[in-house]
């Protein structure tokens, strides 16, 4: 089943990050950023499309946006945490 899931970023330049993704093979369908760099977050959608939501997850944890201790790849990542805590 595809579904979409918002999570409200928090410390980041964008507000929110939806995820599009297929329950059953956990493989992300679109990612999109409100707000936030533009390059950077496009690049990051781009990326993101037809991996899974482990592989994701696992590469943006942790990344931080200059003196932040956060960024749009972390917060995307925490979005992930929360779908996979719900499957």
């Amino acid at each position: 089943m595809i579904k979409t899931y918002t999570h409200k970023n928090i410390g980041t330049c964008s507000k929110r990050v939806d995820i599009t993704y297929d329950t059953d093979n956990h493989k992300i369908i679109d990612v999109k950023f409100l707000y936030g760099c533009p390059g950077n977050t496009k690049g990051i959608e781009k990326l993101c499309q037809n991996r899974t939501l482990e592989e994701v997850r696992d590469a943006l944890k942790g990344v931080v946006c200059g003196n932040k201790n956060t960024s749009c790849p972390n917060e995307l990542s925490k979005g992930i945490d929360d779908i996979l805590e719900n499957l």
